[in-house]
């Protein structure tokens, strides 16, 4: 696996760990995953019902959990949080140049 294949993995994996500990999955609304390429870059996106925006937060160093949004930061080209398509909620995104 190359570089970008093995960052693009973190990243989604990432995603996905937040979406399942902090997004309230109602039924018919579970969590949603893409990957797509376009233009020399890669993005993965995962959607969830919840509303709320992520923020990076510096985690305490005794702390088990909330470096995630972190790793995604200091990892991906560009990142951000847009209304999810097609229903409720949000969708969270990376991208990595190629």
């Amino acid at each position: 696996m190359d570089g970008a294949a093995e960052t693009a993995e973190l990243l989604l994996s990432e995603l996905v760990a937040n979406s399942v500990q902090h997004a309230f999955v109602p039924v018919g609304r579970e969590i949603g995953v893409r990957v797509a390429r376009y233009d020399g870059r890669l993005r993965v996106e995962v959607a969830d019902a919840n509303n709320g925006r992520p923020a990076p937060r510096e985690a305490q160093a005794d702390e088990e959990c909330g470096r995630g949004l972190a790793l995604v930061v200091a990892l991906a080209e560009k990142w951000g949080c847009c209304p999810r398509r097609h229903g409720i909620g949000k969708a969270v995104w990376a991208e990595l140049l190629l």
